[in-house]
């Protein structure tokens, strides 16, 4: 369970969010349709931040990236690197469990139309800051696109031109830690070619080669969280 700090599942902050998820809620009684909680390891040196939730993925089940395209080639990838034991995420009961890496998204809401507006986006960021501040030690933070990689800049009280976003591009955070870009795994994206699983690939690998995220890997012994959910 996360403190109220990183996470509240009674968030009613944003008042157009609020209202968007009652009528998601209204009309997809079975979806989860509220805030969805970071999923992974306690103790992760790997933090991946993407958007938002999904309307038929992390906010129908819950759960970051589960249910959706976006999530194919995202859980594919952790599984292929040693960060997942299973190589989807479908549901909560699902048995997937993460190690020594942990999801979040940049705003913990469904927004409408998958665009959040700057004061939300905003209005989240203290959650993220909080969650960033929880990370041990050169941990490597994984920025999903643009909006994810300003999120982590504001996060850390830096100016949006401090680091200019670009795929598989790495940049040094003041505490030590780094960030490392890559384009959203959106069905978009992945159907345009925009991103494929070789660049998705070479990010991980770029990971792996500038961090001691491959060396700590090896011995490292996970905190499973297979349901990070706040009841």
């Amino acid at each position: 369970m996360y403190s109220k700090q990183i996470f509240d599942q009674d968030c009613r902050q944003c008042k157009r969010l609020d209202d968007f998820l009652c009528e998601v809620k209204q009309k997809h009684p079975d979806y989860h349709a509220r805030p969805v909680a970071p999923f992974g390891d306690s103790v992760a040196q790997l933090l991946i931040v993407g958007l938002a939730p999904g309307m038929h993925g992390a906010n129908a089940t819950g759960r970051p990236f589960t249910g959706d395209y976006a999530g194919l080639l995202l859980y594919e990838a952790l599984y292929e690197f040693g960060y997942s034991n299973q190589i989807k995420s479908e549901s909560l009961t699902d048995g997937l469990a993460l190690k020594n890496c942990r999801i979040t998204n940049a705003v913990k809401c469904l927004p409408p139309q998958n665009k959040p507006t700057n004061a939300e986006i905003n209005q989240c960021n203290n959650y993220l800051a909080a969650e960033l501040k929880t990370l041990p030690e050169q941990a490597v933070i994984l920025a999903l696109g643009l909006v994810a990689h300003q999120a982590v800049l504001k996060a850390y009280g830096l100016k949006q031109n401090s680091a200019k976003f670009a795929h598989n591009v790495q940049h040094s955070l003041p505490d030590g830690r780094r960030l490392v870009d890559s384009y959203h795994t959106s069905r978009y994206n992945v159907q345009t070619k925009r991103l494929t699983k070789e660049m998705f690939g070479d990010v991980f690998r770029t990971i792996r080669l500038h961090s001691g995220v491959v060396d700590t890997l090896l011995n490292h012994k996970p905190n499973f969280a297979r349901n990070h959910k706040i009841l």
